[in-house]
């Protein structure tokens, strides 16, 4: 099992990296970036935002567990990092991570579907 902070952090030292929200929705919209990490106490308003564009040019939104301190320790920062996107993964397997994060929702909805 990888470990998701190890995989942030690798990815935050060793590839291409961008924080911020606004930030997040430029590159998600240039078609730039690979995957974005979104704080579990983000506003709802702007993880919809993001989902929708992540939606619309196929690139990953996926849910940090903690909160943005979390996120921003686990990224060696000394601020909150709300919305952290991943350009180029760098020496990280953290793109590995979204495979099997995509291939677990799939699951989830084909047993729904059955329902």
């Amino acid at each position: 099992m990888i470990d998701v902070d190890k995989a942030i952090a690798t990815s935050v030292k060793t590839g291409k990296v961008v924080f911020g929200a606004n930030e997040a929705k430029r590159s998600v919209r240039a078609g730039k970036a690979r995957l974005v990490v979104v704080s579990s106490n983000n506003p709802p308003e702007i993880r919809e935002d993001l989902e929708y564009y992540g939606k619309a040019s196929t690139i990953p939104v996926v849910t940090y567990k903690g909160n943005s301190f979390d996120l921003g320790r686990i990224c060696g920062k000394r601020f909150p990092v709300s919305t952290l996107t991943v350009k180029e993964p760098g020496d990280s397997e953290i793109m590995k991570l979204v495979e099997q994060y995509q291939e677990s929702q799939e699951g989830v909805e084909e047993k729904v579907k059955e329902l």
